[in-house]
């Protein structure tokens, strides 16, 4: 399976918003960085991350507009990631990388506008 193939499937299985299917993509070594936010690693540690949307969706969409891989097996892909919460919808334009190795992600990153993205979800959650 080409490592395009495996972020495709992983972009299904956050589709299906289920958090063992998601995380059965990490290993201890996998890292996520999700800029602006401070990068994590490890499975559990990612779904610290994760989970703030995915565990209060109701849905959740990512939508890719292109994907490319490297000539060194780097995945990019260009998405708008959707989530329909209890009571609004918010998307973001996301432009990511993913770093594959035998079938997990070791390393990925996402770039987003946190602005645009606070600003849908303001009063949301109570901090």
């Amino acid at each position: 399976m080409s490592n395009i193939e495996i972020v495709r499937k992983f972009i299904d299985a956050m589709a299906v918003n289920d958090k063992d299917g998601i995380l059965a993509f990490f290993n201890e070594e996998s890292v996520f960085n999700n800029m602006p936010m401070e990068t994590v690693q490890g499975p559990e540690a990612i779904w610290t991350v994760l989970g703030q949307l995915h565990e209060v969706a109701v849905s959740v969409e990512y939508v890719i507009h292109n994907i490319a891989e490297s000539k060194d097996g780097v995945v990019l892909t260009e998405r708008t990631d959707r989530y329909v919460l209890k009571d609004r919808s918010a998307e973001f334009p996301v432009m990511g990388t993913f770093e594959v190795k035998d079938g997990i992600i070791l390393q990925w990153r996402d770039y987003f506008d946190m602005k645009q993205c606070l600003d849908q979800l303001e009063g949301f959650w109570e901090f």
